[in-house]
């Protein structure tokens, strides 16, 4: 550690222009205005004189950090990425020259709005986010702090090891982020917290002067604060350190002569109010050789508190409390195939049991369950219990909205009392909530005795601040009379600071503020939080949401219905919580969500961003509340409208429609970008331009021809024009259908199909991988899509041979339909539910036969977008019956062929793992046998995106990271299997492969078709 005095002279705490608050009286909560547009040039151009290299100021990407996950709301001045500690430095000499706060941030995931600032905000996952050092020797690693935690978990597992605690937030959340908030995790009780994983610290304070804090003296180099922490001993003693989550305030126990005046553990949960973290190193553990988790079944969450003590005895290594309310959540938004089995009971307790001897852990996991007072209960192995815990994963955004559809808030989610004490303080909290009339779903780290749950506070009606705030307070009092904690893990923040007095006297009240001052005079790190806190209903993000009819965007009507979400815009954009999971690497997550911002790493191209500028549009302060903001559209640019987000993202914020809206609304009655004619028109052009396809066909064949009619129309000349078949699906079918517009399914003599007589009819078949024996012939409707059917006919003309081999009769619509997606992408909804009306009528028509779709984006748009756009009974109808062909597939037991001599790159298409799911074509592929890898992650081209000009190289980008490196890396023969007529698109325009649709791979062996059948 390097020398150093206190970081300034004693005196007494600062003040930013507020007084501390005792008792009911509180100042008024200001709504924080965007900073003036002369303070945020005087910053800028401050930052740039200092030599910090990256920043931004630009309107849109303030209004991505002016939250995080929080309901709190806060327009930063300027935000800077700093490269190296020099450039730390520059941004703390700027701050201290210009009077401006300085907040760090990670990921900004935190719930309780320690990330955000009026002032400059650091953030440091850009590029200060390296694993500098793994010493396995030593079961340590040096990180710095912009670190995600999943990727310092893959650099030690590649040793045997990990770090301890693992954040539900883990896929994104930083290392940095973690030590400011003394964050815990599920694995705390066998692990510990973040403290207790901190080894050393690398520390800048506000004067520039940078610290190595390794717990060893530290009371030399900080002699005022050690005379301080000697002056107050009795307070630091009676009033801190009870019980291990008792995060509020600062952790001067660890000051305590006791434990060695530890300044690095103290450091750990001061949120960013004492200085900077540069590095960190972090203690690494091994993984134990076996995993059990028990699942415990109870008639009600105070009954599973009840029940911690008794759980707790056993060697435990996360101890999870989980409400039933949470698994019906998921059941209503992605149906009941994704929920697993569970035990019996109205809530359940998920105990995870660690040992290196297997007999060992299975006899603590019977002894557990016989000890418990549960009514049922399972014990699964590790690869079973993932689903479960995914769930707990997921448990902030699954508790985000009440049954009913109300918001729920994050503020009181965070309390935490000694676990004896857990079941009793839950029926108390309980009945304080029915008291005031609010509504909360409780969960977290039971263990623990830490308790989680979001509230529904009434924040966009009149009044509602104060419903939370009276709230707030009694369950403050609450929490203080069970000897609890305010904050358990997540930091006081914004959220609870004002409350502290509530829990602590005035001398540790008082105490907090001195020390707050020997580090930071100027009140400069963070202000607002913990010391001379802002009000806990100040800067509400919600409340600034103007309602219903006042709302200056507001126009005649929706394109969407946003039945969800009360048919208002401003209340489905803030279904957006903050939780941040768009921002987890999809090779973590096995997702997809969200592509730009894999591509680019700008928070701006996060789901999460997108929705932070539509909020400020919204609100009209940052944004102006219109539709055709620059702002808006900047941010919305890069979005793919790949629907992962509306299935992958916990609260179900669906920012393809929020991005369809938006160009509904700004191009209503107004000339569009010619693009949108064109990509959006494309399936009326094509069907009158089929007649000529040769012709059509030219302007690619003739390169000067086609970089003409390619800037006219807004597309990179880099992309290739697909040529439209010479012979349509739907002219095919027609010639070979008989009098019914039937395919039928027949006798199989000698290789071919014979014809046969019309659906229903009894049919022997004996095809080489088709139904054997005698099967009544099923009928399916063949949906023929714009896409398959004029540039790809060959997908739906296997389709038809596979059904044919399955002993079922084909059917197609006479009439060429649309889906609608194009005019959807393009923000063009009228006509969008003009195109979509048509097709569902005509499909409607066909009977109740099962719809089979082979395109995923269109045969998404069939079972989710028209429900959405349309919501009639026709609709509801036809996404019932609407099937991908795999569904129907295994649905009718068809016998696949053997594949197993085969192997393929598996490029699954983003609305179908959104909408549909990816698991019955997983299925229906293993029973081929054939070798697979399956990606994750967008191919990068999404429909009209990668097509128009300014997109190509986010495109590319998108598509290197999954698709193009497995293709580069797969064997010469291995097929590249991919549905979406965009992916096979892009695969063809970026690389010398060919993408081949399953009904392709399951037609590859059967035999030639009859001629009355043959292409």
């Amino acid at each position: 550690m390097c020398e150093h005095s206190d970081p300034s002279a004693d005196g007494g705490p600062p003040s930013h222009g507020s007084q501390w608050v005792h008792g009911t009286g509180h100042r008024p909560a200001p709504d924080f205005p965007a900073p003036q547009p002369d303070r945020v040039a005087e910053v800028a151009a401050a930052l740039d004189r200092a030599g910090v290299r990256d920043v931004t100021v630009d309107p849109a990407q303030l209004a991505a950090y002016s939250s995080d996950g929080s309901l709190f709301r806060v327009v930063p001045t300027a935000v800077a990425f700093p490269r190296d500690e020099a450039e730390v430095a520059a941004v703390l000499a700027v701050a201290r020259a210009l009077a401006v706060p300085v907040t760090s941030r990670g990921a900004g995931t935190t719930l309780a709005g320690n990330a955000i600032g009026p002032g400059i905000v650091l953030d440091f996952s850009r590029h200060m986010n390296a694993v500098r050092e793994v010493l396995p020797e030593e079961r340590a690693a040096w990180v710095e702090p912009g670190v995600v935690h999943a990727a310092l978990q893959a650099r030690a597992r590649a040793h045997g090891l990990r770090f301890g605690p693992d954040p539900s937030t883990h896929t994104r959340c930083t290392v940095g982020g973690m030590i400011g908030n003394n964050a815990c995790g599920p694995r705390a009780m066998g692990y510990g917290r973040t403290v207790d994983n901190v080894l050393a610290l690398r520390v800048m304070l506000v004067d520039g002067t940078i610290v190595d804090l390794d717990g060893e003296d530290d009371a030399a180099h900080f002699p005022r604060l050690h005379a301080l922490v000697g002056e107050h001993l009795g307070t630091i003693r009676t009033e801190l350190g009870h019980f291990s989550r008792q995060v509020s305030g600062y952790a001067l126990e660890n000051l305590l002569p006791e434990h060695g005046f530890d300044l690095r553990r103290a450091f750990v949960g001061s949120e960013g109010t004492w200085g900077v973290v540069l590095a960190a190193k972090v203690r690494l553990v091994a993984d134990p050789e076996h995993v059990t988790t028990v699942v415990l079944g109870y008639p009600d969450m105070p009954a599973a508190a009840d029940d911690v003590p008794v759980l707790r005895s056993f060697p435990v290594t996360a101890c999870e409390g989980m409400d039933r309310r949470m698994v019906d959540r998921l059941i209503e938004t992605k149906g009941p195939g994704a929920v697993p089995p569970m035990p019996e009971g109205d809530g359940w307790m998920i105990i995870e049991l660690a040992a290196d001897d297997a007999d060992t852990l299975a006899e603590q996991a019977r002894a557990l369950v016989a000890a418990s007072a549960a009514g049922d209960s399972m014990i699964l192995g590790l690869g079973d219990s993932e689903p479960i815990w995914k769930i707990r994963a997921d448990g902030a955004g699954l508790v985000s909205r009440t049954p009913d559809g109300r918001d729920a808030h994050a503020g009181w989610e965070d309390s935490a009392v000694p676990p004896e004490k857990l079941g009793d303080y839950l029926r108390d909290l309980m009945a304080l909530l029915e008291e005031h009339g609010l509504w909360a779903l409780p969960y977290g780290h039971f263990g623990d005795g830490c308790l989680h749950m979001r509230v529904d506070f009434p924040l966009d009606a009149d009044g509602g601040r104060q419903v939370m705030r009276d709230f707030m307070v009694a369950a403050a009092d609450l929490v203080a009379r069970y000897g609890g904690s305010v904050s358990g893990e997540h930091g006081d923040g914004r959220a609870r600071s004002e409350l502290l007095p509530r829990m602590y006297p005035p001398a540790a009240i008082a105490l907090f503020a001195r020390v707050k001052h020997l580090f930071d005079p100027q009140n400069l790190l963070n202000p607002g939080i913990m010391v001379d806190p802002d009000p806990l209903d100040a800067g509400i993000r919600i409340a600034l949401t103007r309602p219903g009819d006042l709302l200056p965007i507001r126009p005649a009507g929706f394109g969407y219905g946003f039945a969800d979400d009360g048919g208002d815009f401003g209340t489905a954009v803030h279904r957006c919580t903050g939780v941040g999971k768009c921002r987890a690497d999809s090779a973590a997550t096995g997702g997809v969500m969200c592509p730009s911002y894999q591509a680019t790493r700008d928070e701006l191209h996060s789901t999460r961003g997108r929705a932070r500028v539509l909020q400020e549009m919204v609100s009209g302060d940052l944004v102006d509340a219109d539709w055709r903001a620059p702002e808006v559209h900047e941010a919305l640019d890069l979005c793919l409208s790949c629907k992962a987000c509306d299935s992958e993202c916990p609260t179900g914020t669906d920012m393809a429609a929020y991005k369809a809206e938006v160009l509904h609304q700004s191009y209503r009655g107004r000339l569009r970008p010619m693009d949108h004619y064109v990509l959006g028109w494309l399936p009326w052009l094509s069907r009158a331009a089929a007649p000529l396809a040769p012709l059509a066909n030219l302007a690619e064949r003739l390169p000067v021809l086609g970089g003409l009619a390619k800037r006219a129309a807004r597309i990179d000349v880099r992309r290739r024009i697909p040529a439209l078949t010479r012979t349509t699906f739907g002219r095919w079918f027609e010639r070979r259908a008989d009098a019914a517009g039937v395919l039928s399914a027949g006798e199989r003599a000698g290789g071919t199909l014979a014809g046969a007589s019309g659906a229903g009819e009894e049919r022997s078949t004996s095809g080489t991988s088709g139904t054997a024996g005698r099967a009544r012939t099923r009928e399916v409707v063949l949906f023929a899509d714009t896409w398959s059917n004029f540039f790809a006919p060959r997908v739906l003309r296997d389709a038809v041979r596979v059904l044919l081999d399955a002993g079922v009769d084909v059917r197609v619509i006479p009439s060429t339909e649309c889906c609608g997606l194009t005019w959807i992408s393009t923000g063009q909804l009228d006509l969008a539910k003009r195109v979509m009306g048509q097709a569902i009528e005509a499909l409607d028509a066909t009977g109740d036969v099962p719809i089979i779709g082979v395109e995923p984006s269109c045969t998404a748009t069939l079972r989710d977008e028209t429900g959405k756009l349309l919501g009639t009974e026709a609709a509801a109808r036809v996404a019932a019956r609407t099937r991908t062909l795999a569904e129907f597939l295994l649905d009718i037991g068809y016998a696949v062929p053997d594949l197993s001599d085969l192997t393929a790159v598996v490029q699954p298409h983003c609305h179908h793992s959104a909408v549909m799911g990816y698991a019955a074509d997983r299925e229906l592929l293993a029973r081929t046998g054939i070798g697979t890898t399956v990606l994750g992650g967008c191919c990068g081209l999404a429909g009209n995106f990668g097509v128009v000009e300014g997109h190509y190289e986010t495109s590319e980008a998108v598509g290197e990271l999954a698709l193009l490196p497995a293709m580069r890396n797969a064997p010469d023969d291995a097929i590249v299997l991919a549905d979406g007529y965009s992916c096979r698109t892009q695969i063809a325009d970026l690389s010398d492969r060919r993408g081949v649709h399953l009904a392709e791979l399951l037609a590859w062996r059967l035999p030639a078709l009859d001629a009355s059948v043959r292409a």
